[in-house]
């Protein structure tokens, strides 16, 4: 495997899939199904670019070079997910940077999606640090500093959707949000934050984000019945929350009905090949991480990320998809060992040329 990171998110997440099953509270009456949307989202998380081509890297489409936001718009691709960290060690992912990515995005036809990570770096279900500024800051305190932070946001990026947390399966902002051991003050800034976001921008969308499928989630989502928000958002990567999406499906209908929420299909991805092109060791490089019905290969890929399209879009609580990690390829040359640990599931090929995959953003 390739990273910690991903290490410690496979293990996490394989936990709160195994014993967040339930907390015996009984479940809402369900309400009407929601009105189905004519927008249907199919966004790529595009969060590296900045990075990728500092480095000097150029994204290709028909061997000839093309910007890649250029590339996604005209395959149907009409959502992008930027990721935003509070104040991390280097510009990666920073206000700045985000900031900018987004008027890019913007300008070139774009609805953006923030994934707000509230911490200095990478957040997902086994680490949710509390940013460094924040760390020593009393609840009341801290709670006042996620809604300015928050206000600021809104007011300088104005985000079409807006996620509260990236894969908060036990919280955020760790000791003090974490939903496990605190509980209360976990749901306390979750619905400060969405208070905020209600109040300053009212026509921008909240989405709470899980990883993983099935009784995990249920338990998730029950905890958050009293949140103001509009999109369950769910990770299904088939490496860690299973290989059928019978389930994605049953649980897309679940969520919704309980809820009577939008559900959106927040990351996935899938390979196109089992090879590598740097020594930046893969989170996927075996047969037996794939589902059968697809293989490692240009269409297998396709047809994968076609399959998840259309079982979120037939579904009438499926509002849409978000593709993660399409743009991290191996930005740093075939013998680094810290450039990409995902570029065999990447939108472009080795050569950084776009794949078929692509056509999957169509809006047919």
């Amino acid at each position: 495997m390739k990273k910690i990171l991903f290490l410690i998110l496979s293990l996490s997440l394989v936990a709160c899939s195994s014993s967040d099953s339930a907390d015996g509270a009984p479940a809402p009456t369900p309400s009407p199904t929601p009105t189905p949307s004519a927008d249907f989202i199919r966004a790529a998380d595009v969060s590296f670019i900045p990075l990728i081509e500092s480095e000097g890297t150029v994204y290709k489409h028909n061997n000839l070079a093309q910007d890649p936001l250029t590339t996604l718009k005209n395959a149907g691709c009409n959502t992008v997910r930027i990721r935003l960290w509070k104040n991390p060690t280097n510009n990666q992912s920073s206000f700045n940077e985000v900031k900018t990515l987004a008027t890019r995005a913007k300008n070139a036809g774009f609805k953006v999606w923030l994934s707000v990570h509230y911490s200095d770096t990478w957040a997902d279900p086994g680490s949710q640090t509390t940013p460094v500024e924040w760390q020593s800051l009393s609840f009341t305190d801290l709670k006042t500093a996620v809604e300015n932070y928050t206000s600021t946001i809104l007011t300088e990026i104005n985000p079409d959707i807006i996620q509260i947390g990236n894969e908060i399966n036990s919280g955020f902002l760790w000791p003090q949000g974490h939903l496990i051991n605190n509980e209360n003050q976990s749901l306390q800034l979750i619905a400060a934050i969405s208070t905020k976001i209600r109040t300053q921008a009212p026509t921008t969308k909240i989405m709470l984000h899980y990883a993983g499928i099935g009784a995990g989630a249920a338990w998730f989502f029950n905890k958050m019945n009293a949140i103001n928000y509009d999109y369950i958002g769910l990770s299904y990567y088939p490496i860690w929350h299973g290989k059928n999406l019978t389930d994605v499906n049953a649980t897309i209908t679940s969520l919704g009905q309980t809820h009577n929420k939008k559900v959106i299909i927040a990351e996935t991805s899938y390979p196109f090949t089992l090879t590598w092109n740097d020594w930046t060791n893969n989170v996927v490089g075996q047969n037996d991480q794939l589902i059968t019905t697809y293989a490692a290969s240009n269409s297998g890929q396709k047809d994968f990320v076609l399959a998840i399209k259309n079982l979120v879009k037939q579904n009438s609580y499926g509002q849409g998809f978000c593709y993660w990690g399409g743009e991290w390829v191996a930005f740093r040359g075939t013998q680094s060992t810290n450039g990409s640990s995902w570029e065999n599931q990447a939108l472009w090929d080795f050569n950084f040329n776009s794949l078929p995959v692509m056509e999957a953003f169509s809006p047919n």
